[in-house]
C-alpha cells in the first residue's frame, strides 16, 4: 500500500495538503482491497487519470500571477480566480494535482474544496436596538451584503436590494430557493411593511446585497464562499458595502491561519468591512466553532433563547448554540443575540419553505432558529452603530460591541462576551 504513488506524494508533500486532502488522495485506493493484487498498477493508473477532485489552491505571497499559469497548462475545463487571497479553484484529475505539487513551486497548499452549508418580533426588542431606532438609527445609507442562499424580494425590502450575485445560477434578477438568506435578510433589516412593523430588524432602513452562494438546499463549497467574499471586496466601493453577514460554516478542519475561508472573510475585514459569523450549531459540546467562526478577527456569533420576552433575566444560550474555544484554542463566540423562534420573512415556493411549512408564520413570515438568525440580528445593530459613527473601523466596531455586552452568569466560552445590549451603544456615551 505505502508503494502507491499517491500514498507516496501524501507523505513527501503531507504540509502541502489540508487534512481533507490529504484523506480524498488515500482514498483513492479504497476499492484495492478487493481487487487481485497484480491489478493494483493498473487499476491506479486509470484512477488517476480519471478520478477528479475540486481543490482551492493557494500560492505563495507574490506567485499569483507564476502560479496560476501553471494551472491553466493543465487544461482545467474551468477555473475561478481569487486575487485577494492569492488562491484559486478549479477541478482536476488527481494525475494534475500531483504533477502541480512536483513541479509548481509557487504553491503554499492545496485544499479539498469541502462542503459548507447554511447554518423578529421578539428578538430585536430583546437586545434593545428598539431604543437605536428611537434615536433615529435604523441603518439608513448603510449596506448590508448577506452571504447566503439569496434574497426574495419581499415587500418589507422594497427598494433596498440594491445589488444581487449569483453564483448558483447565474440569475442576475434577486431570487432565493431555499428561504435562509430571505429569513436572514429580513434578521437584519425587515421593516415590518406587511406586520404593520411588528415583524422588524434592528436595521430598517439599510441596504442589501444579496450574494448567493449556497444552493437550494443550502450547501455550497469553500470555493463558492470565497468567490462571494471576493466579489464583495472588489465590489466595496461601487456599493458602499461596510456589513457582511455569513450564516453559513463547515467543520473546522484546520487552524485559521490555514483556512481559505478564514482568509477570505479577514481580507475582507481588512478592507474595511465588518464581518459577522455564525458560530454553528453544533452545541452544547465545546470546540465545534465552526469556520470562518475560528477567525480571531471577525465577529463570531451564538444564539440565545428569549423565551418570547423581552425580559432578559431567564434568557440563557441555546443548547445547539456551537461552544469554543476554536481549534486555536481561542474564545469563541464574540457575543450571543436571540436566535430562536426568529419570525422573519418568507420566501414563497423556496425549499424551506415547501419543506417546513409548519414554520410558516401568516403569508409573509417564517419561523427559524439557529446562530444563522443571531448572526444578521447583530449585523442589524453593527449598521445601526455605522450610521451613527460611519468612519469607525472593523476593529473599533467590535470593540464597540463588546463593551456593550451584558454577563449571563455563564462560561466564556458558551457567551463569548456576553449577551449584546445595543442601548448601552448610545447610553454610555
Amino acid at each position: 500500500m505505502f508503494g502507491f504513488s499517491m500514498i507516496q506524494l501524501v507523505r513527501q508533500m503531507g504540509h502541502k495538503l489540508d487534512r481533507n486532502m490529504r484523506q480524498e488522495l488515500v482514498q483513492l485506493y479504497s476499492p484495492f482491497r478487493s481487487i487481485p493484487c497484480f491489478l493494483h498498477r493498473p487499476l491506479e493508473y486509470v484512477r488517476k487519470k480519471t478520478k477528479k477532485l475540486p481543490v482551492v489552491i493557494e500560492f505563495e505571497p507574490d506567485s499569483f500571477e507564476h502560479g496560476l499559469n501553471d494551472v491553466k497548462n493543465t487544461k482545467c475545463r474551468t477555473l475561478h480566480e481569487f486575487p485577494s487571497i492569492s488562491c484559486c479553484s478549479t477541478k482536476l484529475s488527481v494525475e494534475k494535482i500531483a504533477h502541480l505539487l512536483e513541479n509548481c513551486c509557487h504553491i503554499k497548499k492545496v485544499y479539498y474544496d469541502r462542503k459548507v452549508t447554511a447554518l423578529l418580533d421578539i428578538a430585536t426588542p430583546s437586545i434593545h436596538s428598539d431604543q437605536l431606532k428611537q434615536s433615529g438609527l435604523t441603518g439608513k445609507d448603510v449596506t448590508i451584503a448577506v452571504i447566503d442562499t439569496g434574497i426574495y424580494p419581499h415587500n418589507d425590502l422594497k427598494g433596498r436590494i440594491i445589488g444581487f450575485k449569483d453564483f448558483v445560477k447565474s440569475e442576475t434578477v434577486p431570487y432565493d430557493d431555499n428561504g435562509h438568506g430571505t429569513h436572514c435578510a429580513g434578521d437584519a433589516a425587515g421593516n415590518g411593511f406587511l406586520s404593520d412593523g411588528k415583524y422588524q430588524g434592528p436595521a430598517p432602513e439599510a441596504n442589501l446585497i444579496g450574494v448567493k452562494v449556497l444552493d437550494k438546499k443550502g450547501s455550497g463549497s469553500l470555493s463558492t464562499v470565497i468567490a462571494g467574499v471576493e466579489w464583495c471586496i472588489q465590489n466595496q466601493a461601487k456599493f458602499k458595502i461596510s456589513v457582511l453577514s455569513l450564516s453559513l460554516g463547515s467543520s473546522a478542519a484546520q487552524p485559521a491561519e490555514d483556512d481559505p475561508v478564514v482568509k477570505a472573510v479577514e481580507k475582507a475585514w481588512d478592507s474595511g468591512m465588518v464581518v459577522c459569523v455564525a458560530a454553528g450549531n453544533s452545541g452544547p459540546s465545546s470546540q465545534t466553532i465552526a469556520s470562518p467562526g475560528i477567525s480571531p478577527k471577525v465577529i463570531t456569533v451564538g444564539a440565545v433563547t428569549d423565551h418570547n420576552t423581552v425580559d432578559r433575566s431567564a434568557d440563557t444560550v441555546a443548547d445547539f448554540s456551537s461552544r469554543g474555544p476554536t481549534i486555536d484554542g481561542l474564545m469563541k463566540p464574540d457575543l450571543v443575540t436571540p436566535g430562536v423562534n426568529i419570525i422573519s420573512l418568507r420566501s414563497p415556493g423556496s425549499f424551506l419553505d415547501k419543506t417546513n411549512s409548519a414554520g410558516r408564520v401568516g403569508t409573509d413570515y417564517f419561523s427559524l432558529s439557529g446562530t444563522s438568525m443571531a448572526t444578521p440580528i447583530c449585523a442589524g445593530v453593527v449598521a445601526q452603530l455605522l450610521q451613527k459613527e460611519p468612519n469607525l473601523s472593523p476593529e473599533e466596531v467590535k470593540q464597540q460591541l463588546i463593551s456593550a455586552c451584558e454577563d449571563m452568569g455563564q462560561p466564556p466560552n458558551f457567551q463569548g462576551n456576553g449577551y449584546l445590549d445595543a442601548a448601552n451603544l448610545v447610553n454610555n456615551e
